[in-house]
């Protein structure tokens, strides 16, 4: 059995407020990767990391993925353990959700294994990205991450996606970023082409947290800089917290075109999104 746990890419990401508690409320247009980790079941008991970008957990006794399963066993009834292999692909720390998506890919392949149901909330009590990756389908989101709506209608388009391979940390840049909150984006129901879409994105809204992104991580603008002269594309953004950039483009092949024309020290993929995954 595995689990597909592809990248998370927020399109537009927009602070909007704060609770008593510190935690910032989001309003985001998220979308999935073609690209991402998998989990497997495996033989014995605990967790086996594997892939290219392995050595990115290698200083983590615990992380996301042994979380969700203790959380899932508790919740289950189950003895805690089981054996699991994880395929890292995605760069640590990286702003595309990776170590939530691995979570969530956790709960899925958990739940499918032991004939359960991931209970209502847990995703959430295990990272504010969980309960999105969970679904792992374009969506909209908003409070702290639970608040999940629709997203619009969308067209087709490429999606590429690039990281100077310099970790950020969220909190860093969160506790960086300018006073002040924005208002949620306006929207339509739905975007004709890629053309139309990228134009509204680009207009009518933002990434609060690239500004602050970039003045903890110079290199964030040279990759912002290097996607939006590439041939075709529409917008360049920064994903999440950074320091993971995207570009949108008209079609896959050719945001796959643009990634071969990246610098080789930086990580990059270019497609499509990812088709989906199984409900959890």
């Amino acid at each position: 059995m595995i689990e597909a746990a592809p990248a998370k890419v927020n399109l537009f990401l927009h602070v909007i407020g704060k609770r008593d508690d510190g935690l910032h409320l989001l309003d985001s247009l998220v979308v999935f990767a073609g690209i991402g980790d998998s989990l497997a079941l495996a033989p014995g008991a605990g967790l086996l990391v594997v892939g290219p970008e392995a050595a990115g957990l290698a200083a983590e006794p615990d992380n996301l993925v042994l979380r969700a399963t203790r959380a899932l066993a508790e919740a289950a009834g189950r003895p805690p353990g089981p054996g699991l292999t994880l395929t890292k692909r995605l760069p640590v720390a990286s702003g595309i959700g990776g170590g939530s998506a691995d979570a969530a890919a956790a709960l899925r392949l958990l739940a499918r294994a032991w004939g359960v149901a991931v209970p209502p909330g847990l995703a959430a009590r295990l990272g504010a990205d969980v309960t999105a990756c969970l679904i792992s389908q374009p969506l909209r989101f908003g409070g702290i991450g639970e608040a999940i709506a629709p997203a619009p209608a969308l067209p087709e388009f490429g999606l590429l996606l690039c990281n100077p391979r310099i970790p950020l940390g969220t909190a860093a840049v969160f506790s960086a970023r300018a006073p002040g909150f924005s208002a949620p984006a306006p929207l339509p129901a739905a975007w004709a082409d890629a053309t139309a879409m990228a134009r509204d994105l680009g207009a009518a809204t933002r990434n609060d947290l690239q500004a602050a992104a970039i003045g903890l991580c110079p290199p964030i603008a040279g990759v912002l800089a290097a996607l939006g002269a590439l041939p075709g594309c529409l917008l360049a953004r920064m994903s999440g917290s950074g320091a993971t950039c995207f570009g949108l483009f008209p079609t896959p092949a050719m945001a796959r075109a643009g990634a071969g024309l990246l610098p080789d020290g930086w990580w990059s993929w270019g497609g499509g999104l990812h088709p989906g995954v199984r409900a959890g």
